[in-house]
This record gives structure tokens, C-alpha cells and sequence, in this order.
């Protein structure tokens, strides 16, 4: 055989034997139901926006790098850089908000009330079923223009807790964690941290969520430098949690109020705490002195939203000697869904970040705004809510024929007729694309679907201008559960009042699709 044949044998094998069919590390498909009730997280979430008067922008999936870089911190590390396209330079975008400042800036835009709902990339370590992924939605609202203060930033916490009540299973069980980037920084000056250091310390201090006191104070002496004597000093004070009384305690601590950036902090924390007080977010609340977010372009109140299931497991001192903790990988792209000492994480985000458009223009807008991670809510809704029953379509009729033997035609071209006068009065209709359908076969795809409402024709009742109208499900001995006659002329009127009545709750499927 001759070289040429040698390649391309080795070609086709390798075509063949060594290509996989899968999502890369960190995506996934979605479908079925999976599908259904991320759509009605989607619809929750954006008809709170336009409750508040959002209005929606769309920029490109991928920025110039330039526009990205030093705007994350830390977690820059993990932005997707893309080849070089035609001599520019750039990135898949990392969130929603360094676009939309970019976006402010270019178009000279100087108040907007927006919301952007759109894929994000990250090349984080996955960990799928906690919804810890690369690719992954956010949807974002944000307020930008200038206005008296924690005005807007009262707002933005009332459409957070208008989104977690409108979600199926969340109501009463979710915390809007709050810090204020002024206090935190007063707290690190007054603490000693070299003005060099207190974004980095920020960055340590945010990881008290998931990591003990004893592990992130090591992160701060041993890998970042910082004297062991003023770690202990920031400890005091990060422990610091509760109600608006955070605030009352840390103003009345002389060197708190002595210093400027904290006093400031703390003012407007107080005009916040009473503004969300006539909102009714504030048993929602809690002041947390360690949170932190690692983000650089925070410049005020910072928050984010956790819930049972964003933390790791806690287990005691003794079960965790015991407990057989998983091998650790130096591979950064393997799933650590199964890994305990890692939790869902916050499920939305947010803060006051007044100098990033400026950073573009050199012309600085107020801007704050939040964003919720979808996939992370979707993944603690779904065990939240596995018993119930959800609709993989919106379809609320099914058409089908009953008959049998060798006179029946299928009545094909009737119940074709029927599915268009349904289509034409804004029904959601269904039919079996098979000229002769079992009847048996036509139950079994509604039931599947979920479909509440079946129309049946037969050759005797078209004959007196009617249909039979049968809700699916009723229990045995329900007075309609073999279905009742209709005329055929008033079928739409009959069916739109009683998919208007929902009907019985016996046979009601939750609809949890988008309307």
C-alpha cells in the first residue's frame, strides 16, 4: 500500500474510532422538562423587570478582550480568550455588566432602566448538577443614571425579592446576604491592610462562605503576605451578621465612624434599611460584614442571594476526620458535581458600581443592578419540586377520531378542519399526523403530553353537527368522564370558557410553560 493510501486509512480511523459525540466540559442539551421549567424561571424573572419598567438591550456574545480585562479581579483568570479574527483580539463575554457599561458609554447613554437576559462563559471548574457551569445563563437588571441615594439600590433589592416569592418553592426560603464596599474597605483600613492589598484581602474574605475562618486566614498570612496580628483584627469584624442593628453597632464604635470611607458606608446603609423597610424586604435581609464579592468594580452596597443547598454540607469536627474526602485533581477541567465540600453557590448577585462606564469614557455613570444565575435556581427548583408534574407543551386540545373496522376512514380531512378553527380562535391544538390512527394510540400521546382537553370526532355525531368534548383524567365516577356533546358550531365558545374555568383540580396539570 502506498503512503497515500496509508493516510488515508489512518484518516478514516481516526475520524471514526477516536471522534465522540458529547457537549464539551461544562455544557449541556436541554430538553423535555428540563426545558419547561427553565422557560418559566425565564418568565417569572422578566415579568418582574417589565413590572418595574426594564427595557431590553442585546449585545454580542464576544467583547474585545480589551473591553474585559481588568474589570474581574482575580477571576479574570477564567474569561474564554478567542484566536485572532481578522487582527482584533477578543473574548467570550464573562457576565452581562461590563458589556452594558461598555454599551452606556458608546452610545452615550446617560439613564436606562435595563434588563439582559443571555449566555455567559466561564472556564471555571464544573460541577454540573449544582448548576456550576461554562456555559450558563444570567439575566441581569440594572439601573444607571444619577439620582438621590439607595433609591435605585432599594429598588433593584425589591425586584430580587419580588423574583425568589414569584418562583415555585422559594417563598420564605431564600437570604439577600448585604455588605457595603465602604464599610469593608474602612474596616481593612482601620485593621492595618496596606491600601495594595484590600482588594486581594476582599477577595480571601468572600470565601468565609464555603471555607473555615482558620483556611482563609492562612490564604492571607501565607500566599498574600499579610501580618498574622491584623488577619485577627479583620476577624472581629467579618463575623459580624444580623439585622439593620449591624449598622446601629458599627456606628457606634469610635474608630469605625472616625474613619471616612466606612462612616460613608454606613450612612447609606441606614437610609437603605429604612427604604426597605417600606418595601417589606427587610425580613429578607442580612447585613453580613464577610461578604465581600471578589469583583473589582464594586464601589457600594454589594449583595447576594443564598439559599439551603448554596453552601457546602457542614458536618461536625469528628464525622469530618471520618469522612472520606474526594481525591483532588490537578485537572481544572473535571466535574466536581460529587465533590461535598462544594455547594450551589449564590443564585444571584449584585451591587453599586459607580466608576465602571467612566473607565470607558472617562465619564462616570451611577449604575447598580443584579444578576440571577439561572442555572443555579434551576437546579435547586427541579429537587425542590420532584413530585410535581410538569407539562412539556403549552398544547391544551388534542383532536382525535373514534372508530373502527373497515368502513372507518381515519376521518383525516375532519379533524384537520377542526384543528384550523381552534388555530384560527387561538387555541393550542394537536393532532396525529396519520390518516388512520388507533384510538388507543391517540390517548397515550395526549396522556404523555399532558394535554388536559381532548376533542373526538365520530361518523354519527358529525353527522348531527356535533363533537364530543372529554377532559382527561377525571377519576372513575365523575359525571363527565366519558365527555359531553357539543355543538360543533359552538365548540370554540364552549372550550374557551372552560379552559377559562381551569376546570377541576383533579385533572388540572401544572402549566408551567411560558404563557
Amino acid at each position: 500500500m502506498g503512503e497515500e493510501g496509508k493516510s488515508k486509512k489512518s484518516k478514516g480511523k481516526e475520524g471514526k474510532g477516536n471522534f465522540q459525540l458529547k457537549t464539551p466540559k461544562g455544557t449541556r442539551d436541554w430538553q423535555g422538562e428540563d426545558v419547561v421549567l427553565r422557560e418559566q424561571i425565564f418568565s417569572t424573572i422578566t415579568d418582574v423587570f417589565k413590572r418595574h419598567g426594564g427595557v431590553t438591550i442585546d449585545t454580542p456574545v464576544f467583547e474585545l478582550r480589551d473591553t474585559l480585562t481588568g474589570k474581574y479581579g482575580e477571576d479574570s483568570k477564567l474569561i474564554y480568550d478567542l484566536a485572532d479574527q481578522g487582527g482584533e483580539i477578543c473574548s467570550l463575554r464573562y457576565d452581562l455588566t461590563v458589556p452594558f457599561a461598555r454599551f452606556l458609554a458608546q452610545n452615550a447613554t446617560q439613564n436606562i432602566k435595563r434588563y439582559h437576559i443571555a449566555k455567559v462563559y466561564r472556564r471555571d471548574q464544573p460541577a454540573m448538577t449544582k448548576g456550576r457551569m461554562r456555559e450558563f445563563y444570567q439575566c441581569d437588571f440594572d439601573i444607571a443614571g444619577a439620582y438621590d441615594p439607595m433609591l435605585p439600590d432599594a429598588e433593584i433589592l425589591r425586584v430580587i425579592k419580588e423574583v425568589f416569592e414569584g418562583l415555585p418553592g422559594w417563598k420564605g426560603k431564600f437570604t439577600i446576604k448585604i455588605n457595603h464596599r465602604k464599610i469593608l474597605d474602612g474596616i481593612f483600613q482601620i485593621c492595618g491592610v496596606p491600601e495594595d492589598k484590600i482588594r486581594t484581602i476582599s477577595s480571601a474574605v468572600d470565601k468565609l462562605d464555603k471555607s473555615p475562618w482558620d483556611e482563609v486566614r492562612r490564604e492571607m498570612v501565607d500566599e498574600k503576605g499579610l501580618e498574622p496580628a491584623i488577619a485577627d483584627k479583620i476577624w472581629e469584624y467579618v463575623q459580624l451578621k444580623g439585622g439593620r442593628e449591624i449598622v446601629t453597632q458599627l456606628q457606634e464604635k469610635p474608630e469605625v465612624v472616625a474613619n471616612e470611607s466606612a462612616k460613608q458606608g454606613l450612612e447609606d446603609m441606614a437610609i437603605l434599611c429604612d427604604y426597605l423597610a417600606i418595601f417589606d424586604v427587610l425580613p429578607q435581609l442580612s447585613i453580613d460584614m464577610s461578604l465581600a464579592r471578589g469583583l473589582d468594580y464594586y464601589t457600594g452596597v454589594i449583595y447576594e442571594v443564598v439559599t439551603e443547598g448554596s453552601a457546602p454540607k457542614v458536618t461536625s469536627a469528628n464525622a469530618a476526620k471520618k469522612e472520606k474526602k474526594p481525591k483532588k485533581s490537578n485537572d481544572p477541567d473535571e466535574d466536581r458535581s460529587n465533590d461535598p465540600t462544594l455547594g450551589v453557590g449564590s443564585v444571584a448577585a449584585g451591587g453599586r458600581y459607580d466608576e465602571l462606564v467612566g473607565m470607558f469614557s472617562g465619564k462616570p455613570i451611577p449604575c447598580v443592578g443584579i444578576s440571577f444565575g439561572v442555572d443555579r435556581i434551576f437546579s435547586i427548583t427541579k429537587a425542590r419540586n420532584t413530585e410535581t408534574v410538569v407539562r412539556k407543551t403549552e398544547v391544551d386540545v388534542f383532536v382525535m377520531a373514534f372508530g373502527g373496522g373497515k368502513d372507518f376512514t381515519g376521518l383525516l380531512p375532519e379533524r384537520m378542519e377542526t384543528a384550523k378553527q381552534l388555530w384560527d380562535a387561538g387555541i393550542k391544538t394537536e393532532f396525529t399526523w396519520k390518516a388512520k390512527p388507533k384510538w388507543q394510540k391517540e390517548f397515550q400521546v395526549s396522556e404523555k403530553g399532558g394535554i388536559p382537553w381532548a376533542v373526538i370526532l365520530g361518523d354519527d355525531e358529525l353527522k348531527q353537527g356535533k363533537v364530543k368534548l372529554k377532559e382527561l383524567g377525571l377519576e372513575e365516577g365523575h359525571p363527565e368522564k366519558n365527555g359531553v356533546l357539543v355543538d360543533k358550531a359552538n365548540l370554540v365558545q364552549e372550550l374557551k370558557e372552560r379552559l377559562a374555568r381551569g376546570k377541576s383540580e383533579s385533572a388540572e396539570l401544572p402549566d408551567r410553560t411560558v404563557a
